[in-house]
């Protein structure tokens, strides 16, 4: 919609873009943030407020996903569904945080967490050369 200067420092946005943007984020926010903001009438100010309340959810959110992504492991999963479902959650916050999770991040990360007994099955899988992780998963889904 082209109203992304109506939130920068020293716009000089038109009365009527503000007024748009200003639509915009009250349609797109919580219900009961509608009313902690019903008084506020410029989206610069409003944009302040919600990213003084919210920005910091980076700092809290990456250090708990690299956490949960370097203990991730199949075999601690009873179905590869199971897994796959924990997989996405965590890349995506780490995604949502900046982190680049690449298909071969995912494909290396289910390979290295096979269970120390299933050495031969995750050479077998390696020696397929997967390119897109959903192909491994796929494979997994029907090997399971």
């Amino acid at each position: 919609m082209n109203l992304g200067e109506t939130i920068k420092e020293g716009n000089e946005a038109s009365s009527v873009d503000r007024a748009k943007a200003m639509i915009y984020l009250k349609c797109h926010i919580h219900e009961g943030l509608k009313y902690e903001y019903l008084t506020i009438k410029d989206p610069l100010a409003l944009w302040g407020n919600l990213k003084e309340r919210y920005d910091h959810q980076r700092t809290v959110i990456l250090p708990k996903a690299r956490h949960d992504w370097m203990h991730l492991h199949l075999q601690d999963f009873k179905s590869v569904a199971n897994y796959n479902s924990a997989l996405f959650r965590i890349s995506s916050k780490l995604r949502l945080c900046g982190e680049n999770i690449t298909d071969a991040d995912l494909l290396e990360k289910t390979f290295t967490t096979f269970h120390a007994s299933n050495v031969v099955l995750q050479q077998q899988y390696r020696e397929r050369v997967f390119h897109k992780y959903s192909d491994l998963i796929s494979c997994l889904l029907l090997a399971e």
